[in-house]
């Protein structure tokens, strides 16, 4: 029986990632990234073995991206009509009280994607975008909605309920419905299978440019970072993480900003950035090493926040079996990681120096074996994880 594959594409406001994925084996067959659509020059590559492509030239919208895409894959290959595809997996962030698992895209739930576009303004309008551009290339096959937020519907009420007025929460459908599910989904199942343990209590942290934590108890999440938006939580790239609420209507009564320049503000000019004058952790530690000050300050409070949760985590679980460091800098900063660990010693954590300073894309123990607590590193893996739900569908 010839491999069956799926094609997963996780489309921005202005970029289309894609991955062709043997959901059997976990192998990536070929994959592409086409950015800066719409812009005044754009830049796509695609890499299918040892062979790699680029591209520049003027991409006017996510169609065109797309007709790229297909362009890369008759060119340079794999042939996608003899890929034996047998579904497109997309990525969607906000799913909302709705989906709790993946979703076949017909028309109601394309609706249903579009009306959650105020709960998800900078990521769902996007993702429209590629999915009306996939479906218009790939008309015959079926299109898989794997939803960002689903592995959090299973919080318990306690957890995903805000302290604000129960009828207008419910009016508006605020609550927590978190982010980065799939790839804590994905991590967590990953945990269990190598600690051969289906009861553990484990806090995963998917720390990138975006960051979040969640706990997760007996392969269930019980609790997440991110909130309404993937706005809330821990300090992030260019993200605010928790602040006070009120520090939005005192900026309106304040100062002459509206309400889109401090949605700006919070999203893409604060955090590391915002602290440090960088979202790059490796030139934070470059900025640290040569005496910066705010830079420093920028890394001390990032690792407040992140004891913090771990602290709080291990508290609603009643314990902790796991803790998991995962994404770009979960898995290559090995300076976050025994800086978080030195902290959490009171836990009985104890990491190997040698074996956290290793560099390597494999999932891995990094705690010594008299460590109360469980640590590894576990590199993510979306578009595998992606392309196994739409299998399941179909």
């Amino acid at each position: 029986m010839a491999t069956q594959t799926v094609l997963v594409i996780n489309s921005g406001s202005s970029s289309i990632k894609y991955q062709l994925v043997d959901p059997d084996s976990g192998e990536p067959i070929a994959k592409g990234l086409i950015e800066a659509i719409g812009e005044d020059s754009g830049h796509a590559t695609h890499t299918y073995g040892e062979e790699r492509r680029e591209l520049d030239r003027v991409i006017a919208d996510h169609t065109e991206g797309m007709a790229i895409m297909e362009e890369f894959f008759s060119t340079l290959g794999p042939d996608l009509a003899s890929s034996h595809i047998v579904a497109v997996g997309h990525r969607i962030v906000q799913g909302g009280k709705y989906f709790s698992g993946p979703a076949l895209i017909d028309e109601e739930v394309h609706d249903k994607i579009v009306d959650l576009c105020p709960l998800g303004p900078l990521h769902n309008p996007a993702h429209l975008k590629g999915i009306d551009a996939a479906r218009k290339i790939f008309p015959d096959l079926p299109h898989v909605a794997v939803f960002d937020t689903a592995f959090f519907q299973s919080l318990p009420e306690e957890a995903a309920r805000y302290a604000l007025n129960r009828e207008v929460a419910d009016t508006y459908e605020i609550r927590r419905y978190g982010a980065h599910g799939t790839s804590h989904q994905f991590v967590s199942g990953e945990v269990t299978r190598m600690l051969g343990r289906d009861d553990l209590k484990q806090i995963v942290l998917h720390l990138g440019n975006g960051a979040s934590a969640s706990a997760v108890v007996n392969g269930h999440a019980v609790d997440t970072s991110m909130g309404l938006t993937p706005l809330e939580g821990l300090v992030m790239g260019s993200r605010t993480g928790d602040i006070d609420p009120a520090a939005v209507f005192h900026l309106l009564r304040q100062t002459d900003m509206g309400v889109d320049e401090l949605d700006d503000l919070f999203n893409k000019r604060s955090g590391m950035k915002g602290l440090t004058g960088d979202n790059d952790m490796r030139r934070v530690h470059e900025r640290i090493a040569a005496g910066d000050r705010d830079a420093a300050d920028g890394f001390a409070i990032y690792i407040h926040r992140l004891v913090s949760y771990v602290g709080a985590y291990t508290a609603v679980m009643g314990g902790l079996d796991a803790l998991t460091f995962t994404a770009g800098i979960g898995e290559n900063d090995a300076k976050v990681r025994e800086a978080l660990c030195e902290r959490l010693a009171f836990l009985g954590v104890r990491i190997d120096a040698e074996a956290n300073a290793q560099r390597s894309g494999e999932a891995r123990v990094i705690s010594t074996p008299d460590s109360a607590v469980t640590v590894l590193v576990v590199p993510t893996n979306e578009e595998l994880a992606i392309a196994r739900q739409a299998m399941s569908l179909v």
